[in-house]
Protein backbone atom coordinates (compact mmCIF):
# COMPACT_ATOMS: atom_id res chain seq x y z
CA UNK A 1 0.00 0.00 0.00
CA UNK A 2 1.36 3.80 -1.07
CA UNK A 3 1.41 6.41 1.58
CA UNK A 4 2.81 9.48 1.49
CA UNK A 5 4.56 10.17 4.63
CA UNK A 6 2.63 12.55 6.23
CA UNK A 7 0.06 9.28 6.09
CA UNK A 8 2.62 7.08 7.12
CA UNK A 9 3.11 9.15 10.39
CA UNK A 10 -0.66 9.44 11.16
CA UNK A 11 -1.01 5.95 10.92
CA UNK A 12 1.92 4.79 12.90
CA UNK A 13 0.53 7.18 15.77
CA UNK A 14 -2.77 5.25 15.22
CA UNK A 15 -0.39 1.99 15.54
CA UNK A 16 0.60 3.05 18.91
CA UNK A 17 -2.77 3.75 20.39
CA UNK A 18 -2.64 7.61 20.12
CA UNK A 19 -5.91 9.38 21.06
CA UNK A 20 -4.99 12.74 21.72
CA UNK A 21 -2.33 15.00 20.02
CA UNK A 22 -1.78 18.24 21.74
CA UNK A 23 -0.67 20.75 18.72
CA UNK A 24 -0.14 23.87 16.26
CA UNK A 25 0.31 23.40 12.23
CA UNK A 26 3.29 25.41 10.62
CA UNK A 27 4.62 25.29 7.22
CA UNK A 28 7.27 22.58 7.49
CA UNK A 29 4.51 20.17 9.29
CA UNK A 30 1.60 21.00 7.41
CA UNK A 31 1.55 18.05 5.03
CA UNK A 32 0.76 16.03 8.12
CA UNK A 33 -2.03 17.93 9.16
CA UNK A 34 -3.63 16.71 6.02
CA UNK A 35 -3.89 12.89 6.82
CA UNK A 36 -4.90 13.98 10.48
CA UNK A 37 -8.87 15.38 9.06
CA UNK A 38 -9.25 11.73 8.51
CA UNK A 39 -7.91 10.26 11.34
CA UNK A 40 -9.72 8.65 14.71
CA UNK A 41 -6.99 10.49 16.52
CA UNK A 42 -8.46 13.63 18.40
CA UNK A 43 -5.99 16.99 17.94
CA UNK A 44 -6.27 19.73 20.26
CA UNK A 45 -5.40 22.83 19.05
CA UNK A 46 -3.03 24.96 20.72
CA UNK A 47 -2.36 28.68 21.47
CA UNK A 48 1.42 28.06 21.97
CA UNK A 49 3.57 25.65 21.56
CA UNK A 50 4.63 25.59 25.42
CA UNK A 51 1.20 24.67 26.14
CA UNK A 52 1.38 21.41 23.51
CA UNK A 53 4.16 19.98 25.70
CA UNK A 54 3.07 20.90 29.16
CA UNK A 55 -0.59 19.26 28.22
CA UNK A 56 0.81 16.09 26.39
CA UNK A 57 3.01 15.75 29.82
CA UNK A 58 -0.57 16.45 31.91
CA UNK A 59 -2.03 13.83 29.64
CA UNK A 60 0.82 11.05 30.62
CA UNK A 61 1.10 11.62 34.13
CA UNK A 62 -3.09 11.66 34.52
CA UNK A 63 -3.08 8.52 32.26
CA UNK A 64 0.20 6.50 32.16
CA UNK A 65 0.11 6.52 28.84
CA UNK A 66 2.61 8.37 26.80
CA UNK A 67 1.77 12.23 25.61
CA UNK A 68 2.08 13.61 22.13
CA UNK A 69 2.49 16.47 20.90
CA UNK A 70 3.26 18.15 17.19
CA UNK A 71 5.03 21.46 15.94
CA UNK A 72 5.89 23.47 12.98
CA UNK A 73 9.76 23.83 12.69
CA UNK A 74 12.08 26.89 13.78
CA UNK A 75 10.22 28.63 16.84
CA UNK A 76 7.58 25.94 16.64
CA UNK A 77 10.02 23.54 17.72
CA UNK A 78 12.22 25.74 20.21
CA UNK A 79 8.83 27.53 21.80
CA UNK A 80 8.54 23.18 22.67
CA UNK A 81 11.74 23.05 24.47
CA UNK A 82 10.78 23.86 27.57
CA UNK A 83 8.19 20.75 28.18
CA UNK A 84 10.49 18.29 26.33
CA UNK A 85 13.05 19.59 29.26
CA UNK A 86 10.44 19.49 32.17
CA UNK A 87 9.71 16.28 31.21
CA UNK A 88 13.27 14.97 31.22
CA UNK A 89 13.68 16.05 34.53
CA UNK A 90 10.68 14.34 35.36
CA UNK A 91 10.76 11.05 33.66
CA UNK A 92 7.14 12.09 31.56
CA UNK A 93 6.87 9.83 29.14
CA UNK A 94 5.71 12.08 25.42
CA UNK A 95 6.69 11.63 21.96
CA UNK A 96 7.05 15.16 20.19
CA UNK A 97 6.88 15.51 16.55
CA UNK A 98 8.08 18.63 15.17
CA UNK A 99 8.56 19.46 11.59
CA UNK A 100 11.62 20.74 9.69
CA UNK A 101 12.54 22.04 6.38
CA UNK A 102 13.08 20.19 3.45
CA UNK A 103 16.29 17.76 3.27
CA UNK A 104 18.06 19.76 0.73
CA UNK A 105 17.62 22.78 2.97
CA UNK A 106 18.78 21.53 5.80
CA UNK A 107 21.79 23.62 6.95
CA UNK A 108 20.99 26.31 4.79
CA UNK A 109 19.38 28.48 7.22
CA UNK A 110 16.53 28.56 5.65
CA UNK A 111 12.90 29.98 6.67
CA UNK A 112 12.47 28.62 10.12
CA UNK A 113 15.18 25.92 9.76
CA UNK A 114 16.40 24.98 13.17
CA UNK A 115 18.74 22.23 14.13
CA UNK A 116 16.06 21.20 17.09
CA UNK A 117 17.84 17.41 17.15
CA UNK A 118 21.18 19.63 18.44
CA UNK A 119 18.86 21.60 20.82
CA UNK A 120 17.20 19.00 22.22
CA UNK A 121 20.36 16.01 22.95
CA UNK A 122 20.61 17.35 26.08
CA UNK A 123 16.96 17.02 27.09
CA UNK A 124 15.35 13.78 25.33
CA UNK A 125 16.28 10.34 25.95
CA UNK A 126 16.85 9.92 22.44
CA UNK A 127 15.83 12.10 19.14
CA UNK A 128 15.15 11.01 15.62
CA UNK A 129 16.16 13.29 12.30
CA UNK A 130 14.35 11.05 9.83
CA UNK A 131 16.38 10.73 6.71
CA UNK A 132 14.10 8.28 4.51
CA UNK A 133 10.38 8.14 4.37
CA UNK A 134 10.67 4.47 4.29
CA UNK A 135 12.11 4.98 8.03
CA UNK A 136 9.13 6.78 9.26
CA UNK A 137 7.20 4.17 10.69
CA UNK A 138 10.54 2.84 12.53
CA UNK A 139 11.06 6.28 13.79
CA UNK A 140 7.55 6.54 15.39
CA UNK A 141 7.58 2.73 16.51
CA UNK A 142 10.88 3.35 18.31
CA UNK A 143 9.92 6.55 19.72
CA UNK A 144 7.28 5.23 21.42
CA UNK A 145 9.44 1.95 22.72
CA UNK A 146 12.05 4.12 24.33
CA UNK A 147 9.76 6.80 25.43
CA UNK A 148 7.79 3.94 27.98
CA UNK A 149 10.28 1.59 28.81
CA UNK A 150 13.13 1.75 31.53
CA UNK A 151 12.96 4.64 32.86
CA UNK A 152 10.44 6.74 30.84
CA UNK A 153 11.21 10.35 29.46
CA UNK A 154 10.84 12.44 26.16
CA UNK A 155 11.88 11.28 22.42
CA UNK A 156 11.65 13.78 19.66
CA UNK A 157 10.73 12.81 15.98
CA UNK A 158 12.27 15.38 13.78
CA UNK A 159 10.55 14.78 10.13
CA UNK A 160 11.44 17.31 7.04
CA UNK A 161 8.88 18.27 4.60
CA UNK A 162 10.13 16.91 1.73
CA UNK A 163 9.81 13.03 3.38
CA UNK A 164 6.36 14.03 4.59
CA UNK A 165 5.48 15.25 0.79
CA UNK A 166 7.04 11.63 -0.21
CA UNK A 167 5.40 8.69 -0.79
CA UNK A 168 6.24 5.06 0.47
CA UNK A 169 5.33 1.68 1.22
CA UNK A 170 3.54 1.19 3.96
CA UNK A 171 4.75 -1.41 7.12
CA UNK A 172 5.22 -1.43 10.48
CA UNK A 173 7.84 -2.59 12.40
CA UNK A 174 6.56 -6.16 14.49
CA UNK A 175 8.97 -7.09 16.64
CA UNK A 176 11.80 -5.25 18.89
CA UNK A 177 14.55 -6.32 16.38
CA UNK A 178 13.34 -4.45 13.54
CA UNK A 179 13.56 -1.14 15.67
CA UNK A 180 17.38 -1.50 14.88
CA UNK A 181 18.11 -0.39 18.53
CA UNK A 182 21.46 -1.65 19.17
CA UNK A 183 22.60 -1.62 22.70
CA UNK A 184 19.33 -0.67 24.26
CA UNK A 185 18.34 -2.76 26.66
CA UNK A 186 15.84 -1.21 29.37
CA UNK A 187 14.39 -4.39 30.61
CA UNK A 188 16.99 -5.52 33.96
CA UNK A 189 15.89 -8.02 36.17
CA UNK A 190 16.64 -8.05 39.34
CA UNK A 191 20.14 -9.71 40.49
CA UNK A 192 19.25 -12.08 43.53
CA UNK A 193 22.47 -11.50 45.54
CA UNK A 194 21.92 -8.24 45.58
CA UNK A 195 18.20 -8.75 46.64
CA UNK A 196 19.45 -10.87 49.03
CA UNK A 197 22.02 -8.34 50.45
CA UNK A 198 19.33 -5.51 50.43
CA UNK A 199 17.44 -8.39 52.53
CA UNK A 200 20.08 -8.61 55.21
CA UNK A 201 20.06 -4.49 55.60
CA UNK A 202 16.19 -4.70 56.53
CA UNK A 203 16.56 -7.35 58.57
CA UNK A 204 19.42 -5.27 60.98
CA UNK A 205 17.71 -1.72 60.76
CA UNK A 206 15.82 -0.63 63.72
CA UNK A 207 15.09 2.77 62.16
CA UNK A 208 14.11 2.28 58.38
CA UNK A 209 12.13 4.38 56.32
CA UNK A 210 10.74 3.88 52.74
CA UNK A 211 12.14 6.50 50.91
CA UNK A 212 9.73 6.49 48.13
CA UNK A 213 10.12 8.87 44.81
CA UNK A 214 8.52 8.66 41.46
CA UNK A 215 9.95 5.83 40.01
CA UNK A 216 7.65 4.43 41.92
CA UNK A 217 4.43 5.72 39.96
CA UNK A 218 6.65 4.95 36.93
CA UNK A 219 6.72 1.15 37.48
CA UNK A 220 2.52 1.04 38.97
CA UNK A 221 4.07 -0.26 42.44
CA UNK A 222 1.33 1.44 44.82
CA UNK A 223 -0.38 -2.40 45.22
CA UNK A 224 3.06 -4.00 46.50
CA UNK A 225 4.52 -0.96 48.61
CA UNK A 226 1.06 -0.53 50.96
CA UNK A 227 1.28 -4.74 50.70
CA UNK A 228 5.40 -4.44 52.01
CA UNK A 229 4.64 -1.17 54.43
CA UNK A 230 1.73 -2.66 56.26
CA UNK A 231 3.44 -6.23 56.52
CA UNK A 232 6.69 -4.90 57.32
CA UNK A 233 5.75 -1.35 59.54
CA UNK A 234 8.05 0.85 58.13
CA UNK A 235 7.20 4.37 58.13
CA UNK A 236 6.59 5.61 54.55
CA UNK A 237 7.95 9.35 53.24
CA UNK A 238 6.51 10.03 49.32
CA UNK A 239 8.79 12.63 47.67
CA UNK A 240 6.83 15.66 45.71
CA UNK A 241 7.04 13.39 42.64
CA UNK A 242 5.21 10.69 44.47
CA UNK A 243 2.41 12.01 46.35
CA UNK A 244 -0.71 10.02 46.07
CA UNK A 245 1.61 6.61 45.61
CA UNK A 246 0.77 5.96 48.84
CA UNK A 247 -2.32 7.19 50.38
CA UNK A 248 -1.98 10.29 52.59
CA UNK A 249 -4.50 8.94 55.18
CA UNK A 250 -2.35 6.00 55.69
CA UNK A 251 -0.90 5.91 59.17
CA UNK A 252 2.44 5.05 57.77
CA UNK A 253 2.33 8.09 55.76
CA UNK A 254 4.59 10.81 57.44
CA UNK A 255 3.96 13.00 54.12
CA UNK A 256 6.46 14.15 51.54
CA UNK A 257 10.20 15.16 52.64
CA UNK A 258 12.51 18.23 51.87
CA UNK A 259 13.01 21.98 51.72
CA UNK A 260 9.22 21.97 52.54
CA UNK A 261 7.97 18.86 54.10
CA UNK A 262 6.20 17.50 56.55
CA UNK A 263 8.77 17.67 59.93
CA UNK A 264 8.33 14.02 61.28
CA UNK A 265 8.91 13.23 57.67
CA UNK A 266 12.13 15.36 57.30
CA UNK A 267 13.29 14.23 60.28
CA UNK A 268 12.79 10.29 60.08
CA UNK A 269 15.08 10.23 57.10
CA UNK A 270 17.72 12.59 59.34
CA UNK A 271 17.68 9.59 61.98
CA UNK A 272 16.99 6.37 60.07
CA UNK A 273 19.57 3.76 60.51
CA UNK A 274 18.43 2.72 56.84
CA UNK A 275 16.98 4.09 53.92
CA UNK A 276 14.79 2.12 51.49
CA UNK A 277 15.33 4.02 48.55
CA UNK A 278 12.05 3.28 46.06
CA UNK A 279 12.83 5.38 42.57
CA UNK A 280 13.72 8.39 44.37
CA UNK A 281 17.06 10.11 43.23
CA UNK A 282 18.70 12.07 46.51
CA UNK A 283 17.30 15.55 44.67
CA UNK A 284 18.84 18.53 46.42
CA UNK A 285 15.37 20.15 47.91
CA UNK A 286 15.14 16.20 49.66
CA UNK A 287 18.81 16.37 50.81
CA UNK A 288 19.72 19.69 51.71
CA UNK A 289 23.21 19.79 52.59
CA UNK A 290 24.37 16.17 51.51
CA UNK A 291 27.01 15.57 53.62
CA UNK A 292 24.70 16.03 56.45
CA UNK A 293 21.81 14.34 54.87
CA UNK A 294 20.74 11.19 57.01
CA UNK A 295 24.44 10.84 58.77
CA UNK A 296 23.79 6.92 60.56
CA UNK A 297 22.06 5.63 57.63
CA UNK A 298 23.04 2.80 55.46
CA UNK A 299 21.36 3.18 51.96
CA UNK A 300 19.46 0.48 49.59
CA UNK A 301 18.76 2.51 46.20
CA UNK A 302 16.64 0.70 43.85
CA UNK A 303 16.36 2.95 40.36
CA UNK A 304 15.60 1.58 36.83
CA UNK A 305 18.50 4.10 36.02
CA UNK A 306 21.80 2.73 37.01
CA UNK A 307 23.23 5.96 36.27
CA UNK A 308 21.59 7.42 39.50
CA UNK A 309 23.27 4.80 41.29
CA UNK A 310 26.01 6.54 44.00
CA UNK A 311 25.37 9.87 41.76
CA UNK A 312 24.57 11.90 44.96
CA UNK A 313 24.58 9.61 48.02
CA UNK A 314 26.64 6.68 47.66
CA UNK A 315 24.66 3.34 48.59
CA UNK A 316 25.32 0.12 50.39
CA UNK A 317 23.09 -1.82 47.88
CA UNK A 318 22.34 -0.69 44.90
CA UNK A 319 19.87 -2.49 42.89
CA UNK A 320 19.23 -1.81 38.60
CA UNK A 321 15.22 -2.87 38.41
CA UNK A 322 11.82 -1.22 38.43
CA UNK A 323 10.50 -0.47 41.76
CA UNK A 324 7.60 -2.91 41.40
CA UNK A 325 9.59 -5.84 40.63
CA UNK A 326 12.13 -5.43 43.58
CA UNK A 327 9.10 -5.30 46.14
CA UNK A 328 7.43 -8.34 45.37
CA UNK A 329 11.14 -10.63 45.63
CA UNK A 330 10.98 -9.15 49.33
CA UNK A 331 7.90 -9.89 49.66
CA UNK A 332 8.63 -13.99 48.41
CA UNK A 333 11.40 -13.81 51.33
CA UNK A 334 9.21 -11.90 53.88
CA UNK A 335 11.53 -9.83 54.84
CA UNK A 336 11.30 -7.91 58.07
CA UNK A 337 13.03 -5.31 60.07
CA UNK A 338 14.29 -5.23 63.64
CA UNK A 339 10.66 -4.53 66.37
CA UNK A 340 10.07 -0.56 65.58
CA UNK A 341 8.20 0.10 68.64
CA UNK A 342 11.06 2.50 69.69
CA UNK A 343 11.00 3.92 66.52
CA UNK A 344 7.18 4.45 66.05
CA UNK A 345 7.22 6.20 69.29
CA UNK A 346 9.54 8.89 68.47
CA UNK A 347 8.22 9.39 65.19
CA UNK A 348 4.90 10.04 66.73
CA UNK A 349 6.19 12.55 69.05
CA UNK A 350 7.21 14.31 66.29
CA UNK A 351 4.13 14.48 64.82
CA UNK A 352 2.54 15.68 67.52
CA UNK A 353 4.48 18.28 68.35
CA UNK A 354 5.19 19.56 64.62
CA UNK A 355 1.85 18.89 62.48
CA UNK A 356 1.23 20.95 59.51
CA UNK A 357 -0.15 24.36 60.81
CA UNK A 358 -1.00 27.95 59.40
CA UNK A 359 -2.50 31.29 61.01
CA UNK A 360 -6.16 30.70 61.25
CA UNK A 361 -8.09 32.37 59.08
CA UNK A 362 -10.57 35.45 59.64
CA UNK A 363 -13.94 35.96 58.54
CA UNK A 364 -13.20 39.36 56.70
CA UNK A 365 -9.14 39.40 56.75
CA UNK A 366 -7.62 38.13 53.43
CA UNK A 367 -7.56 34.61 52.88
CA UNK A 368 -5.12 32.00 53.81
CA UNK A 369 -4.00 30.42 50.69
CA UNK A 370 -3.90 27.17 52.99
CA UNK A 371 -7.70 26.79 53.73
CA UNK A 372 -8.75 27.67 50.27
CA UNK A 373 -7.41 24.53 49.11
CA UNK A 374 -8.48 22.52 52.22
CA UNK A 375 -11.79 24.22 50.94
CA UNK A 376 -11.56 22.95 47.64
CA UNK A 377 -10.11 19.38 48.55
CA UNK A 378 -12.97 19.00 51.10
CA UNK A 379 -15.65 19.73 48.52
CA UNK A 380 -13.44 17.85 45.53
CA UNK A 381 -15.49 14.17 44.81
CA UNK A 382 -13.07 11.56 45.42
CA UNK A 383 -10.32 11.20 42.30
CA UNK A 384 -10.31 14.68 41.93
CA UNK A 385 -6.82 15.37 39.58
CA UNK A 386 -4.71 18.27 40.97
CA UNK A 387 -1.84 20.22 39.01
CA UNK A 388 0.07 22.96 39.86
CA UNK A 389 2.49 25.68 38.47
CA UNK A 390 5.63 26.13 40.67
CA UNK A 391 6.26 28.47 44.05
CA UNK A 392 4.48 28.49 47.03
CA UNK A 393 0.93 27.24 45.84
CA UNK A 394 2.48 24.03 44.61
CA UNK A 395 4.29 23.63 47.86
CA UNK A 396 0.89 24.20 49.95
CA UNK A 397 -0.84 22.26 47.72
CA UNK A 398 1.07 19.38 48.16
CA UNK A 399 1.06 19.45 52.04
CA UNK A 400 -2.39 20.72 52.58
CA UNK A 401 -4.72 18.41 49.49
CA UNK A 402 -4.92 14.62 50.64
CA UNK A 403 -3.38 12.49 48.09
CA UNK A 404 -5.09 8.73 48.01
CA UNK A 405 -4.61 7.52 44.97
CA UNK A 406 -1.87 7.35 42.33
CA UNK A 407 -1.95 9.52 39.42
CA UNK A 408 -3.80 12.52 40.93
CA UNK A 409 -1.06 14.74 41.20
CA UNK A 410 0.45 16.16 38.38
CA UNK A 411 3.18 19.19 38.75
CA UNK A 412 6.34 20.16 37.96
CA UNK A 413 9.11 18.94 40.36
CA UNK A 414 12.35 18.70 38.45
CA UNK A 415 12.62 21.80 36.31
CA UNK A 416 10.47 23.91 38.59
CA UNK A 417 8.26 25.50 35.50
CA UNK A 418 6.41 28.47 35.71
CA UNK A 419 3.29 28.04 33.99
CA UNK A 420 2.91 24.58 33.78
CA UNK A 421 -0.40 23.84 35.83
CA UNK A 422 -2.88 25.46 33.48
CA UNK A 423 -2.16 23.33 30.51
CA UNK A 424 -1.10 20.46 32.56
CA UNK A 425 -4.65 20.31 33.60
CA UNK A 426 -6.05 20.40 29.79
CA UNK A 427 -3.80 17.56 29.03
CA UNK A 428 -4.84 15.75 32.44
CA UNK A 429 -8.42 16.06 31.61
CA UNK A 430 -8.23 15.41 28.09
CA UNK A 431 -7.01 12.08 28.62
CA UNK A 432 -9.33 11.20 31.86
CA UNK A 433 -12.37 13.35 31.00
CA UNK A 434 -14.62 11.22 33.32
CA UNK A 435 -12.37 12.74 36.71
CA UNK A 436 -12.79 16.52 38.24
CA UNK A 437 -9.60 18.76 37.30
CA UNK A 438 -8.38 21.48 39.72
CA UNK A 439 -5.77 23.30 38.86
CA UNK A 440 -4.27 25.51 41.91
CA UNK A 441 -1.97 28.22 40.60
CA UNK A 442 -0.46 31.14 41.26
CA UNK A 443 -0.67 34.95 40.01
CA UNK A 444 2.20 34.50 38.33
CA UNK A 445 2.16 31.01 36.91
CA UNK A 446 -0.57 32.02 35.67
CA UNK A 447 0.09 34.90 33.41
CA UNK A 448 2.47 33.02 31.55
CA UNK A 449 0.29 30.20 29.90
CA UNK A 450 -3.54 31.44 31.14
CA UNK A 451 -4.13 31.72 26.98
CA UNK A 452 -4.73 28.47 26.92
CA UNK A 453 -7.86 28.63 28.55
CA UNK A 454 -9.16 29.64 25.01
CA UNK A 455 -8.10 26.27 24.02
CA UNK A 456 -10.01 24.41 26.70
CA UNK A 457 -13.16 26.64 26.13
CA UNK A 458 -12.86 25.95 22.39
CA UNK A 459 -12.38 22.14 23.10
CA UNK A 460 -14.93 21.49 25.12
CA UNK A 461 -12.34 21.14 28.12
CA UNK A 462 -13.88 22.08 31.52
CA UNK A 463 -11.36 22.70 33.74
CA UNK A 464 -10.94 24.40 36.98
CA UNK A 465 -8.59 27.10 37.99
CA UNK A 466 -8.28 28.51 41.68
CA UNK A 467 -5.59 31.57 41.24
CA UNK A 468 -4.15 32.15 44.80
CA UNK A 469 -3.63 35.72 44.13
CA UNK A 470 -1.18 37.18 46.46
CA UNK A 471 0.24 39.79 43.64
CA UNK A 472 3.70 38.74 44.13
CA UNK A 473 6.00 35.93 42.90
CA UNK A 474 5.72 34.37 46.26
CA UNK A 475 8.22 32.14 46.42
CA UNK A 476 11.16 34.84 45.78
CA UNK A 477 9.23 37.37 48.17
CA UNK A 478 9.64 34.40 50.38
CA UNK A 479 13.33 34.41 50.13
CA UNK A 480 13.69 38.07 49.65
CA UNK A 481 11.99 39.05 53.09
CA UNK A 482 14.24 35.72 54.49
CA UNK A 483 17.49 35.75 53.00
CA UNK A 484 17.77 39.40 51.88
CA UNK A 485 16.43 41.47 54.29
CA UNK A 486 13.04 42.29 52.91
CA UNK A 487 14.75 43.63 49.56
CA UNK A 488 11.57 43.13 47.46
CA UNK A 489 13.51 43.52 44.07
CA UNK A 490 11.13 43.09 41.14
CA UNK A 491 8.35 40.76 42.54
CA UNK A 492 5.30 42.74 42.85
CA UNK A 493 2.90 41.73 40.82
CA UNK A 494 -0.47 44.12 41.61
CA UNK A 495 -3.46 41.91 42.25
CA UNK A 496 -5.90 43.84 39.98
CA UNK A 497 -3.67 44.09 37.13
CA UNK A 498 -4.88 42.37 34.71
CA UNK A 499 -8.58 41.59 36.44
CA UNK A 500 -8.73 37.62 36.41
CA UNK A 501 -12.15 37.60 36.41
CA UNK A 502 -12.54 40.10 33.42
CA UNK A 503 -9.82 38.03 31.44
CA UNK A 504 -11.28 34.63 32.46
CA UNK A 505 -14.43 35.93 30.61
CA UNK A 506 -12.67 37.34 27.82
CA UNK A 507 -11.62 33.65 27.34
CA UNK A 508 -15.03 32.11 27.24
CA UNK A 509 -14.71 30.97 30.71
CA UNK A 510 -16.50 31.61 34.00
CA UNK A 511 -14.64 34.29 35.76
CA UNK A 512 -15.48 34.06 39.82
CA UNK A 513 -13.56 35.92 42.78
CA UNK A 514 -13.31 35.74 46.37
CA UNK A 515 -12.08 38.21 48.84
CA UNK A 516 -12.92 36.69 52.18
CA UNK A 517 -14.42 33.59 53.65
CA UNK A 518 -17.66 33.60 52.87
CA UNK A 519 -17.02 34.55 49.01
CA UNK A 520 -14.27 31.37 49.15
CA UNK A 521 -17.41 29.29 49.96
CA UNK A 522 -19.87 30.24 47.60
CA UNK A 523 -17.25 30.81 44.74
CA UNK A 524 -15.92 26.69 45.10
CA UNK A 525 -19.02 25.39 45.46
CA UNK A 526 -20.33 27.72 42.70
CA UNK A 527 -17.21 25.97 40.46
CA UNK A 528 -18.51 22.50 41.26
CA UNK A 529 -21.87 23.26 39.81
CA UNK A 530 -20.19 24.00 36.44
CA UNK A 531 -19.71 21.13 34.17
CA UNK A 532 -19.87 22.24 30.89
CA UNK A 533 -17.10 25.35 30.44
CA UNK A 534 -13.68 25.84 32.52
CA UNK A 535 -13.86 27.99 35.88
CA UNK A 536 -11.45 30.46 37.14
CA UNK A 537 -11.95 31.80 40.90
CA UNK A 538 -9.54 35.03 41.45
CA UNK A 539 -8.61 33.81 45.41
CA UNK A 540 -7.59 37.32 47.34
CA UNK A 541 -4.61 35.77 49.52
CA UNK A 542 -1.93 37.03 52.45
CA UNK A 543 0.96 38.25 50.61
CA UNK A 544 2.95 37.93 53.77
CA UNK A 545 2.21 34.57 54.10
CA UNK A 546 4.98 31.99 53.84
CA UNK A 547 5.18 28.14 53.44
CA UNK A 548 6.79 25.99 56.30
CA UNK A 549 8.78 24.33 57.44
CA UNK A 550 11.24 25.22 55.39
CA UNK A 551 14.84 24.16 55.12
CA UNK A 552 17.36 26.98 53.93
CA UNK A 553 19.12 26.28 50.84
CA UNK A 554 22.00 24.82 51.68
CA UNK A 555 21.81 24.06 55.05
CA UNK A 556 21.12 20.85 56.87
CA UNK A 557 17.64 19.12 57.09
CA UNK A 558 18.73 19.41 61.15
CA UNK A 559 17.87 23.01 60.85
CA UNK A 560 14.47 22.79 59.34
CA UNK A 561 12.31 25.77 60.23
CA UNK A 562 8.99 25.23 61.96
CA UNK A 563 6.10 27.71 61.60
CA UNK A 564 6.35 30.52 63.73
CA UNK A 565 3.18 29.10 66.16
CA UNK A 566 5.53 25.94 67.12
CA UNK A 567 9.16 27.88 67.65
CA UNK A 568 8.48 27.92 71.03
CA UNK A 569 8.43 23.91 71.23
CA UNK A 570 11.43 23.70 69.06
Amino acid sequence: MKLTGAQALIKSLEQEGVEVIFGLPGGAILPVYDPLIDSTIRHVLVRHEQGAGHMAEGYALATGRPGVAMVTSGPGATNIVTAISNAHMDSTPIVVITGQVASAAIGTDAFQECDITGITMGITKHNFLVRDVQDIPRAVAAAFHIATTGRPGPVLVDLPKDLAQSTMEWWYPSSLEELDLPGYQPAVAASPSLIEAASRLISDSSRPVLYVGGGALKSEAWDELRSFAERTQIPVVTTLMARGVFPDSHPLNLGMPGMHGVYSAVTALQRADLLITLGARFDDRVTGKVSAFAPEARVIHVDIDAAEHHKVRRADVAIRSDVKTVLRAWESERVLPRDLSEWWGQINEWRAQYPLVYDPPTEEGLLRPQAVIEAIAESAPAGTIVTSGVGQHQMWASQFWPFEEPRTWVNSGGAGTMGFGVPAAIGAKAGRPERTVWCIDGDGCFQMTAQELVTARAEGIPIKVAILNNAYLGMVRQWQEMFYEERYSEVYLSPDLPDYVKWAEAMGCVGLRATNLAEMRAAIDKANSIHDVPVVIDFRTDSSEKVFPMVAAGASNDDIMVHPLQRSAQ
